[in-house]
């Protein structure tokens, strides 16, 4: 969202780089005949393996001028981690067949094998970045390419997103992600090989599309994140539980946009210098575009006990955007707001999360890593603080 409202874009390469986490799927109200989960105690992690288990999501019916088309990963695919790790990135390029403009009004990732997809994001990209693409895949032996950090192709927009508990959601308004004739969509899915799952993949994903002169308000996904700086507990010890060794164990096992990542969270949310070590760590970003927010959501991994997102803190007109006391990584919904928020430029966002070291003594798909400090990191068994917000940026004046 770099010039949109100075937030930081999802760029694997760039020094204020996110590295890859999930999110957003097509927004907002619930979708009939589904109810929100509210978010379980803690404690309730200390039975999470980190998958799920494949369900046919509920389908909300279509609404005037949609359609429904379904893409699947051209062929099963077996994932790999590479760098001795436990985790894979990989993006496939499917083809809705747009010969027209569209708008994406809603989505529904399909995991094939949920007991080894951990996440997926749904990135749009143009005709030429669709050649690309191509070019990518057919160098890259098997199906589709590794994509640490983001789609691995240039101007990959974010229009969608799949984790646990994150069915299909639709706004009320009449918004949804704009699609130029000859877009591709690109699945970027997170595979999680840390519990000895194995087998192949043949995930798919089930778009919802309007017509491109229907008249919607573009949406656009926005990324807020703060750094991870959480210490081994008092009761660890191990090479990894020094920082510098941390960093350098993620760099080797997702490149070095991995410690870029860490190194722009550091200079963007802590002046310069490493935040104090600790469970909880936030970060303000100022809005440099005004924009109507519609719904947020928040992500963590296997160690997050909370996290919220805030407009303005301190500040008379502060409002809470978004608050999960108790995070639950198997409730990872959108979480629509009651009313749309009119965001100002100048206006600060800010998010802060929780994080609990001593859970990892705890959950069965951890309890057998070495302790390390967590810092950002694309794997299950690291970390992230991601805030996501789902609006519509104002128009720059004279577009």
């Amino acid at each position: 969202m770099e010039g949109k409202a100075r937030l930081t874009r999802w760029a694997g390469g760039a020094a204020v780089a996110l590295a890859a986490a999930l999110l957003v799927a097509s927004c907002g109200d619930a979708t009939p005949g589904r109810t929100p989960g509210t978010p379980a105690a803690p404690a309730a992690q200390a039975g999470h393996a980190g998958h799920g288990v494949a369900q046919t999501p509920p389908t909300a019916p279509l609404r005037a001028g949609e359609r429904f088309v379904t893409l699947t990963i051209p062929e099963p695919y077996r994932p790999s981690a590479p760098s001795g790790g436990t985790d894979e990135y990989r993006c496939f390029l499917v083809d809705p067949g747009l010969t027209g403009p569209a708008f994406l009004t809603g989505s529904q990732f399909l995991p094939q094998n949920a007991d080894i997809v951990h996440h997926a994001i749904v990135f749009r990209v143009g005709p030429k970045e669709a050649e690309a693409a191509r070019r990518t895949d057919a160098a890259t032996p098997g199906e589709g390419w590794t994509c640490f950090g983001d789609a691995g192709i240039e101007n990959g927009s974010w229009v969608g997103h799949w984790a646990p508990g994150a069915d299909e959601t639709l706004l009320r308004q009449k918004v949804g992600y704009p699609l130029p004739a000859g877009s591709q969509i690109v699945l970027q899915i997170h595979y999680n090989l840390l519990a000895g799952a194995g087998g192949t993949d043949r995930s798919g994903i089930r778009l919802r599309l309007a017509d491109g002169a229907s008249g919607l308000t573009p949406l656009d996904t926005g990324l807020i994140t703060a750094p991870i700086e959480l210490p081994c507990t008092a009761r660890e010890s191990g090479p990894l539980c020094e920082r510098g060794a941390a960093v350098e164990d993620v760099a080797h096992r997702f490149g070095e946009q991995a410690r870029r990542t860490v190194d722009g969270l550091t200079l963007r949310c802590g002046q310069g210098a490493p935040p104090e070590p600790g469970p909880t760590q936030h970060c303000d970003v100022p809005v440099g575009r005004g924009a109507t927010l519609y719904a947020v959501a928040g992500h963590m991994h296997l160690l997050g006990r909370s996290i919220r997102i805030d407009l303005n803190p301190g500040k008379p007109d502060a409002k809470t955007l978004l608050d999960i006391p108790a995070y639950n990584f198997d409730d990872q919904a959108i979480r629509p707001l009651a009313q749309p928020l009119e965001i100002k430029a100048g206006d600060t966002l800010r998010v802060t999360c929780t994080h609990d070291a001593g859970l990892r003594a705890m959950l069965p798909a951890l309890r057998g890593l070495p302790p390390r400090y967590v810092v950002w990191g694309e794997g299950t068994s690291d970390e992230m603080c991601l805030g996501l917000l789902v609006w519509s940026p104002q128009a720059r004046p004279g577009a």
